[in-house]
């Protein structure tokens, strides 16, 4: 150690503080030599006479950018500021701050102070002006040096993506195979429910009614019970989200799609704060490559869902609105001449009663009510006087609609039996091969395997129900 390396006496007698950081949890648990180097710090520290050594770790994994929270760094300048601390040590500049403003506060605070800022090269006093510049300079560079670094990260992984090479996460129904790329999920039945909701909203025209046409007939849809992997499924009963997110997404039609959602910067307490996944309109995507990989449906039929989608938005004036359901003919589908919004119905009296009314609260009183049932039955007689001469064709459709239904709810069903006797024989097998005298694991995988036994029970009874139902027996007739 040199005479300009010594520190003062009464400096040795404050603290010590050795400030460890790594910027993700990545590096903190494969980077270990750099944590260890860092520890090693806590001798160098003792070599140079300080007796009281604190270690700070709490940043472990943040990045220091200065748009993450970093709750070790708060602390080290509330014990600066506190006048305990005698030098500062870390590795490099980088670990104490990556951007200027909290790199000076913290030279700021050790020159009013008179602490040292101690690395690998040396000792600096921040009240001196050549080892003020000098640090200035290094944090500068640390700076720059890492907005090098994300700007060449960011430029590959944008080029990789333009040519739809990068493995981004995809959604269900989709996996990344190791040798061919892109492709269907294997699961038959995964494929099978996601075909079936593109199926019902053609049909039917309406996110809900698919959802509620679906409960009704107990289809299950995958949900991920593994995190971002997407390779192990949970079953469970099907959601409106899970209808929504299945049509809205473009992936499904063979596109790919990169840089669908971007960031927003926030200020909060003097400090720059970053928010994700704030949606993106089509036209903002960073990459869309249209027939990129095999689509349940196609860019046309997409795009019709989503022009179908957007007009169902409930008492928007001036667009189509698919039917809601419910007894009355009408619902949702007649507009306000006054004020164009769609008109409600309501049920009233001892025996309910559709009554098409228009709700608009900023103009009263209300546009228009009247009674539903003259109106339904005049829309209901025309409509039969039209389709008189194309009823026995329109039967004929309709009866072989229902039959693809019924066909379709039958595979579904089968699918899912074989899934659950795969998964019983699979619980057997481990439960076989599980060691007897390990009683708590044998136990745990005895319960497992009658959990999965009474699945394919469930099952079996599902179908056995359905068979002795009049409709499927007609429809066994009608396929045989």
């Amino acid at each position: 150690m040199t005479n300009v390396d010594r520190l003062p006496a009464d400096l040795l007698k404050r603290k010590a503080v050795v400030y460890v950081r790594q910027s993700t949890q990545a590096q903190v648990q494969l980077n270990v030599e750099s944590q260890r180097r860092q520890y090693e710090l806590v001798q160098e520290a003792k070599r140079r006479g300080f007796r009281d050594v604190e270690v700070i770790d709490d940043d472990l994994g943040r990045s220091a950018s200065g748009t993450v929270a970093r709750p070790g760094f708060d602390r080290l300048v509330a014990l600066l500021c506190a006048g305990d601390v005698g030098a500062v040590l870390c590795l490099d500049a980088s670990r104490l701050a990556r951007n200027g403003r909290d790199w000076h506060h913290l030279l700021e605070l050790c020159g009013l102070v008179e602490a040292r800022v101690i690395d690998l090269d040396g000792v600096y006093d921040p009240c001196r002006a050549n080892d003020r510049l000098l640090l200035g300079m290094k944090g500068s560079i640390s700076e720059f040096e890492l907005n090098v670094l994300r700007t060449r990260m960011l430029d590959a992984k944008r080029e990789k993506a333009q040519r739809g090479e990068l493995r981004i996460s995809v959604p269900v129904g989709y996996v990344w195979h190791r040798d061919v790329g892109l492709g269907f999920d294997p699961d038959a039945r995964l494929q099978e429910v996601i075909r079936l909701i593109f199926t019902r909203f053609q049909q039917l025209g309406s996110a809900r009614q698919v959802l509620l046409s679906m409960r009704a007939e107990q289809v299950h849809f995958p949900r991920p019970s593994d995190g971002r992997t997407l390779t192990h499924f949970d079953w469970t009963p099907i959601r409106y989200r899970n209808v929504i997110s299945v049509l809205k997404n473009p992936f499904y039609a063979g596109v790919y799609a990169y840089g669908k959602s971007g960031k927003q910067m926030t200020i909060v307490e003097g400090r720059a704060r970053k928010s994700y996944k704030h949606r993106k309109p089509f036209e903002a995507w960073d990459v869309m490559l249209r027939e990129h990989h095999d689509g349940y449906i196609d860019w046309a039929e997409f795009e019709r869902n989503q022009e179908k989608l957007a007009a169902n938005a409930y008492g928007k004036a001036g667009d189509v609105k698919s039917g809601r359901g419910g007894r009355a003919l009408l619902a949702g589908l007649l507009a306000c001449a006054r004020c164009g919004r769609r008109l409600s119905v309501a049920y009233t009296g001892r025996i309910p009663q559709a009554v098409y009314r228009c709700n608009r609260f900023d103009m009263p009183p209300r546009c228009m009510t009247f009674g539903g049932s003259r109106i339904d039955a005049a829309i209901g007689e025309e409509l039969l006087r039209v389709v008189e001469p194309l009823a026995i064709e329109a039967a004929q459709q309709a009866e072989q609609m229902h039959m693809d239904t019924l066909n379709e709810q039958r595979r579904i069903m089968e699918l899912e039996l074989q899934q659950a006797r795969y998964e019983a024989t699979l619980a057997e097998r481990r439960y076989a091969a599980c060691d007897p005298e390990n009683r708590l694991i044998a136990a745990q995988l005895e319960k497992n395997w009658e959990v999965a036994l009474r699945r394919v029970q469930a099952s079996q009874t599902t179908i056995a129900l359905s068979l002795t139902n009049p409709v499927w027996q007609a429809a066994e007739i009608h396929l045989s």
